[in-house]
């Protein structure tokens, strides 16, 4: 069973969650501030995390830091804040969505199921190991690992997903709607703001020269290309 953990000092909001997710079958558990998140993340060992950033011991992007240290547990950011330089802050942090207050609550699960599905494990793959190999870091489609100098780079579910998804087409252009729906979901196609915000993740965690990248390239206009 699938355990969520909310973390939100709304009591309405958190009350309205808790009943939704339960009557789909979903475990809950619920922090009012970070302080508390942090340590039922710790305890609890949550599947996804859905985060209110105004909380009123520590900003939200704290605790997705905090979490970052330790889990790569799919964190679904829920804010007031709808600036993007917020967003791309919470994202920047290690956050792997953003759903805006007020919001819908079928949008809002549907979210946490992408999330939920996008940190499954990878299945499928023959032999139970495939493994490609660039001049500057390894990625093991397996065993979900990619190793840069002799270390484990730790990404987060989506830049996972993104990599994954890139590697498995290396030398080939994959469109920007592709890639927003097959790691974001069916209904995504336009939010290009996402990819330009995790493709320059992935680069300053793999490239050597990130503004000059020489695998992740981008097609302007078009998509974004893995090159060995």
């Amino acid at each position: 069973m699938t355990r969520v953990l909310v973390v939100d000092d709304e009591p309405q909001i958190v009350r309205a969650l808790v009943i939704n997710l339960k009557a789909r079958k979903y475990e809950v558990d619920a922090a009012p501030d970070g302080a508390t998140a942090l340590r039922l993340a710790a305890d609890r060992h949550p599947d996804v995390v859905v985060l209110d950033l105004g909380l009123p011991d520590m900003d939200g992007v704290e605790v997705i830091k905090g979490l970052r240290g330790w889990t790569r547990v799919p964190i679904l950011v829920l804010s007031a804040r709808q600036t993007s330089d917020e967003k791309v802050e919470a994202l920047d942090a290690g956050a792997d969505d953003y759903v805006t207050k007020p919001f819908g609550m079928d949008e809002l699960l549907a979210r946490l199921r992408a999330a939920v599905r996008r940190a499954e494990p990878v299945g499928g793959v023959e032999d139970g190991v495939v493994v490609v190999e660039t001049e500057g870091f390894t990625v093991d489609l397996a065993a979900k690992k990619v190793h840069r100098d002799g270390r484990d780079v730790r990404l987060t579910p989506t830049e996972w997903h993104l990599l994954e998804v890139l590697v498995r087409n290396s030398g080939r252009l994959v469109s920007q709607k592709q890639l927003l729906q097959e790691v974001w979901g069916p209904s995504y196609g336009t939010e290009t703001n996402y990819l330009r915000v995790y493709m320059a993740q992935l680069r300053r965690k793999l490239e050597s020269d990130p503004s000059h990248p020489r695998h992740f390239v981008t097609e302007p206009g078009m998509g974004y290309r893995f090159e060995r």
